[in-house]
């Protein structure tokens, strides 16, 4: 099982929060809403994140994003907000959602939203080096496109509605369009629930700047494998094997070609052990009519037709 730890963020719906208490019960990271577009603060801000930095959890702040405004005013609406909280390895975050009427998305297509995210980031980036910057956003965004590759993702998604760490933890990790996040929010019931895909000293050590998170991207089709050893005489040049190394595609078309043999060489064997079943029969029946033959004779023909069998099965499987 993948190491995770816990977290949840808060913003002005929510009341004063035991973050003492929260940290004693397992939390390790919290997030607080500071700013939204060039003027507003969140009115709890303060509050929030005095209350996480005091408890000894990895704090964070983010700002929702109004991508048809100008990006490096709101960043340095927000850089100016979390100023006085953002020690080493406090970490930020650009929450990129559309507003349900489309308001903060309106006049702007998926390639300017996602060059107005990636300005963003760099300009809080360049404020805090050394500290994480990264971007929450949804499924429909990443699939459109908006979101920037390269940022650490902390992703929405609710399967269950209400649900305890426990049940995120022992789901898979999700996998939008093909991305791992970082950070999955599984719940917003009843309030935002977050696991992060690390153990708590490594996010620590991440969100510290000495540690690093690589996202896992999907194998493509093309993508070139290692091929181990003992198969490289089954894959020979002409089926795309070069300097040890092949596509997916071809291995996998190889692969399913070597299985298929073997499926076939399997039925018939055992078709032939089935045919000498039926002699055994017949041996044990004439046994019984006189014949002559003793029980250890028709035992020691029943094991030899039976192991010469075997032994061909294993040497069709190895072929």
């Amino acid at each position: 099982m993948v190491a995770t730890c816990r977290g949840m963020d808060v913003s002005a719906y929510q009341g004063t929060q035991d973050w003492g208490a929260l940290r004693q019960s397992g939390l390790v990271f919290a997030f607080a809403k500071a700013t939204e577009g060039t003027r507003t603060v969140d009115p709890k801000y303060a509050t929030h994140i005095k209350g996480i930095l005091a408890a000894g959890l990895v704090a964070g702040s983010y700002h929702f994003a109004w991508p048809n405004q100008d990006p490096k005013a709101e960043a340095a609406h927000y850089i100016a907000t979390v100023k006085p909280y953002a020690k080493p390895g406090y970490t930020h975050w650009l929450d990129l959602e559309r507003y349900s009427d489309g308001r903060n998305y309106a006049g702007r297509n998926n390639a300017e939203i996602r060059a107005w995210a990636t300005t963003w980031i760099a300009t809080v980036q360049a404020a805090y080096p050394g500290q994480r910057v990264g971007i929450y956003t949804s499924a429909d965004d990443i699939a459109a496109g908006r979101a920037p590759a390269d940022a650490p993702l902390w992703y929405p998604a609710y399967p269950w509605g209400a649900a305890a760490y426990s049940r995120a933890e022992a789901a898979s990790q999700p996998r939008p369009s093909g991305r791992m996040p970082l950070i999955w929010q599984f719940t917003s019931q009843p309030v935002d629930r977050s696991i992060a895909y690390m153990s708590e000293a490594d996010f620590r050590a991440w969100a510290a700047g000495s540690a690093t998170h690589t996202e896992e991207k999907d194998m493509q089709p093309t993508d070139q494998i290692t091929v181990p050893d003992w198969a490289k005489t089954t894959w020979p040049k002409d089926k795309g094997l070069a300097d040890g190394k092949m596509q997916v595609q071809t291995a996998l078309a190889s692969g399913y070609a070597h299985a298929r043999k073997a499926a076939e060489q399997t039925t018939a064997i055992l078709a032939q052990l089935g045919a000498q079943a039926a002699t055994i029969d017949k041996l044990v029946t004439a046994l019984g009519a006189g014949s002559g033959l003793t029980a250890a004779e028709i035992q020691a023909a029943a094991e030899a037709g039976a192991k010469a069998a075997l032994a061909q099965l294993g040497d069709a499987l190895q072929s």
